[in-house]
């Protein structure tokens, strides 16, 4: 079933009345009425659930003028002692924290390398790391550094040790290139650069020294690099004067080091994060300490209702903001049990996550919709078999979710009895605004939509005029200020303003289409960038791939517009088939006329081009961008983000055979 104005799935309402918070859609948004009526007394009162040093003067400013808020102003707190101290004289002391696995396995497919941090081994190893980063790197508050690490426990470790200082910190994934990397350390201006050696990537190591040797020719101002040894290569270059192992740093640092951890402002910047756009260069998206928290305490309890029982995994990479907010920040500041895993999701087999679930006992999963299609495109077997009896809350986050691949999980995953969200935020919230919260109220679910807004959240659908629409499609627009928001873009207040604030006065513009049901429930249709204007009528790209996907045959799809002369674009789409099919000139003509069912005839793909992969960020973001440049001939441009080249090159090549078979034609 495809997700479009014309054909919502409304009526379809999944009610699990065995769940303790079960209630209705009508109580439910009674609720969050009154948290909207007066925010600053609702989010006042869910700050007050942490721990600050000194309450605030006012919860809410707009400084000089709005779009720059400012939240809990006059308050002084910190992040690390949140997420380590506050459980340290409490039995949660000797509670595992985390439990992280490594990529490589033995023959039999158990992981060779585990290990499990209790809250006092993480408390122990941020006050060293802290001691030494301020001792000997002379690194202070409102000093800035560029991080750029694999998914090790050492990631968040540092991350803890520099909020405990009050430095900000820019996290890099660690997929990015050389480039990518020198044009975020340019901006951010960053005084030490932290990476490693090396680390573990589909059974292949990935030098990562090597690639900030090359960025840092850019970048001459850099005082420091600090290395960690994850493979402990002999061949790693190291600059004398300017890089240090990892270890030496914490040479004579005494196990029993602390560090009073700095009463930064509530407006305090944590970090910056930098998100790429359809053009110009990265934004640097900036995150407060005091709103951010507060935001990720109060998603923390409602959305993924977590309990000390709980084990929980965050799928994602620290590299993006679910990492920063859903794998470091949140989870660590509830003293919960996670889960941390370095490598890819299906190596050395497609049931490795399944594996992963059943050895720890895995309660709460938080996922993509791009991971659920790729385990559907391996087809059944892979799930079979194994015990996902332990699972009570499932939540997909980074992009839409098409009702098909939420059916296979909640069969699957969720034993078709339990609760399954599809989250909406992006890095400039800081947190989710957008979701089903069985923390707080479950209400009926339904396959594909996002859920009603979360209390304090005053989100809507507005038209072209910033007039709110209910039923057809329209722009997802965010009311009232929230804390989490970002502060503003690093450096470049003005592009602030003009990318988020300029297109519907006194309304945050997330650039997402959106439709919003009779229920309020409301479902998010992808980039507002990303559509496709066929004869004078505009389609979102995900209406047509979640029309494909709902097929039987198809796993994933990925649409893009190509220009035409008669009708200005038409849609062609990639399509990556699941176990059991094969391509054919039968299929792709049964795919088209699918399309055409179920959306209509204006949305009927021109062209369907069967491939094995499609290009992904290793976050799981299909790069549409890279595809439509393949099939209108022009350079790609930047690919730092993407996984795997060999998904571009099978691209080119099924356009190339599809072109000599429409040329043999003529």
């Amino acid at each position: 079933m495809s997700i479009s104005e014309e054909n919502l799935p409304y009526k379809e309402r999944i009610v699990l009345n065995s769940w303790p918070n079960t209630t209705s859609i009508d109580s439910y948004k009674a609720m969050h009425s009154k948290s909207i009526s007066n925010i600053e007394d609702f989010w006042a009162n869910v700050a007050k659930e942490l721990e600050w040093f000194k309450p605030w003067d006012k919860v809410l400013v707009a400084d000089p003028q709005p779009p720059f808020y400012k939240w809990f102003v006059g308050g002084r707190l910190n992040a690390s002692y949140l997420a380590v101290d506050r459980h340290i004289n409490t039995w949660r002391k000797n509670k595992l924290a985390i439990i992280w696995e490594g990529e490589p396995v033995d023959p039999s497919g158990n992981p060779i390398e585990v290990r499990k941090l209790t809250y006092y081994d993480l408390y122990r190893e941020v006050n060293r790391l802290a001691f030494a980063i301020r001792d000997k790197l002379g690194l202070r508050k409102g000093d800035t550094v560029t991080i750029y690490l694999p998914m090790i426990p050492e990631l968040p470790i540092l991350m803890l040790a520099l909020a405990r200082l009050g430095v900000i910190f820019s996290v890099v994934f660690s997929g990015f290139s050389a480039q990518a990397l020198a044009d975020r350390v340019i901006d951010a201006k960053s005084r030490v650069v932290f990476t490693a050696d090396a680390f573990w990537r589909r059974g292949r190591v990935i030098r990562l020294k090597d690639v900030v040797d090359e960025a840092l020719r850019n970048a001459q101002f850099v005082e420091r690099v600090v290395v960690y040894r994850r493979m402990n290569l002999k061949d790693t270059p190291m600059k004398p004067g300017r890089d240090i192992w990892w270890d030496e740093l914490l040479s004579g640092v005494p196990a029993n080091a602390y560090v009073k951890p700095e009463e930064v402002e509530s407006e305090h910047p944590l970090y910056i994060l930098y998100t790429s756009g359809t053009t110009g260069k990265p934004k640097g998206i900036v995150h407060d300490t005091g709103g951010y928290m507060t935001l990720l305490h109060a998603t923390m309890k409602w959305v993924f209702d977590v309990k000390d029982t709980d084990v929980y995994w965050c799928t994602a990479d620290i590299g993006w903001v679910t990492g920063h907010s859903y794998i470091v920040f949140g989870p660590l500041m509830e003293g919960v049990t996670e889960v941390m895993y370095e490598g890819a999701p299906d190596y050395p087999a497609p049931d490795r996550w399944w594996r992963i679930v059943e050895r720890y006992g895995v309660t709460i999963l938080y996922t993509s919709p791009t991971a659920i299609r790729t385990f559907m495109r391996y087809g059944d077997d892979w799930v079979k078999g194994h015990d996902f009896s332990t699972i009570r809350i499932i939540n997909s986050v980074g992009e839409p979710i098409n009702p098909e691949a939420w059916r296979w999980a909640w069969r699957w995953l969720g034993r078709e009895s339990v609760p399954f969200g599809s989250t909406w935020w992006m890095t400039e919230t800081g947190g989710i605004l957008i979701s089903h919260a069985p923390g707080l109220a479950l209400i009926p679910m339904k396959p594909g939509t996002n859920g009603l807004p979360l209390l304090g959240v005053d989100a809507d659908v507005v038209d072209d005029e910033g007039r709110p629409v209910q039923g057809k499609r329209g722009y997802l627009v965010i009311k009232k200020p929230w804390p989490g928001m970002m502060l503003t873009i690093w450096g470049d207040p003005n592009r602030y303003i003009q990318v988020y604030w300029s297109r519907f006065p006194d309304m945050f513009y997330a650039g997402d289409w959106a439709i919003k049901d009779e229920d309020g429930y409301i479902w998010v249709l992808g980039r507002a960038d990303e559509v496709i204007k066929v004869s004078g009528h505009r389609l979102g790209t995900y209406e047509i791939e979640s029309a494909l996907v709902s097929h039987k045959a198809v796993a994933e799809s990925a649409v893009v517009g190509m220009p035409d002369l008669v009708k200005g674009e038409v849609p062609v789409a990639f399509v990556v088939l699941r176990a059991g099919f094969s391509p054919s000139k039968e299929l792709k003509a049964e795919l088209r006329n699918w399309v055409r069912e179920v959306i209509g005839p204006i949305a009927e793909p021109a062209e369907i081009l069967f491939v094995t992969k499609l290009p992904k960020t290793r976050s799981g973001k299909i790069m549409r961008r890279l595809l439509k440049q393949v099939l209108i001939g022009q350079p790609l441009g930047d690919t730092t983000a993407l996984e795997d080249e060999t998904s571009i090159d099978e691209a080119r090549k099924a356009y190339e055979e599809l072109s000599r078979e429409l040329m043999g034609q003529r």
